[in-house]
């Protein structure tokens, strides 16, 4: 099941187009995209009944998040082996934890899977990324319980940063550099796991006006989707629509001799096997 939000409206994604779920199912779920988290699993049967449905042409530039008001953001850092050796590779003290790192990025960072993004400094980078959505509160969840069953599904996603802000000073500044307004785009919309034939291995990556930057695979995660919604739900309450920037593969333009970011006019390309893309391009404020 492929669904997401079009110009602010929940929409169920079928072969045949995009299908409005508030006018589909004469009521029964509303229009907003954000809302439907908290009814999943009836929604889910709902949609079973829909998926051939015929649905009308539109714009990729009317997509939105996903989620686009979640809850609660959470962010993994050092979470892909060989992006720990790369930062190794510059001197940098990070070493495999045996704890998902763990920061937040901000609501006002939130925006759709196409369009423009202002660059606020010289020092703006990509991190392409696979996205959690949650579609079941889970807490304190044990070796018993499998982490898949409370996710809603699988989008694309960008952790774009900001290196100065995100490093300057003597503790760094994870959140707030990740956070400047359309820095944590997601899209171009949710794919449910049982879609996949593997959802734990699949191929993401990213390109810059046409070159490769980044190429990975999910299976290479330190922590894996389920692992982290575990050890997630063992400190926090995960709500219906969290969302959880899973981490980055190599590649990012900072661990590069000389390090190299995103100009104005860069267009920047994420992609995530199963689930399609997102096309970026970037302004000077």
């Amino acid at each position: 099941m492929r669904v997401g939000n079009l110009s602010d409206r929940l929409t169920l994604f079928t072969e045949r187009g995009a299908v409005d779920v508030a006018q589909a199912s004469g009521g029964l779920f509303g229009p907003d995209p954000q809302a439907v988290y908290a009814r999943w699993d009836e929604f889910r049967g709902w949609a079973a009944q829909h998926r051939d449905a015929a649905g009308a042409e539109f714009s990729p530039a009317d997509l939105g998040a996903p989620s686009p008001r979640p809850p609660q953001i959470f962010g993994i850092g050092a979470n892909y082996r060989d992006h720990i050796a790369e930062g190794e590779h510059l001197g940098m003290n990070i070493k495999l934890p045996d704890y998902p790192p763990v920061f937040t990025k901000f609501l006002s960072s939130f925006t759709g899977p196409f369009g423009q993004i202002p660059l606020p400094s010289a020092t703006v980078d990509w991190e392409a990324e696979l996205v959690v959505v949650i579609g079941k509160e889970a807490h304190n969840l044990d070796s018993s319980q499998n982490g898949w069953d409370y996710v809603a599904g699988l989008t694309v996603g960008q952790d774009l940063s900001d290196r100065v802000v995100q490093l300057r000073d003597q503790i760094p500044q994870l959140s707030l550099g990740k956070s400047f307004p359309g820095f944590s785009p997601t899209g171009p919309w949710l794919v449910t796991a049982d879609e996949f034939a593997n959802p734990d291995d699949l191929e993401l990556g990213c390109a810059v006006n046409g070159h490769t930057k980044q190429k990975g695979r999910t299976g290479d995660l330190h922590f894996s989707v389920p692992a982290l919604v575990a050890e997630l739900s063992k400190v926090v309450v995960l709500y219906p629509g969290d969302v959880i920037f899973t981490g980055t593969p190599s590649g990012v333009g900072f661990t590069q001799q000389p390090p190299v970011y995103l100009a104005g006019g860069d267009e920047l390309v994420t992609t995530i096997e199963g689930i399609g893309e997102m096309r970026h391009t970037f302004v000077t404020t």
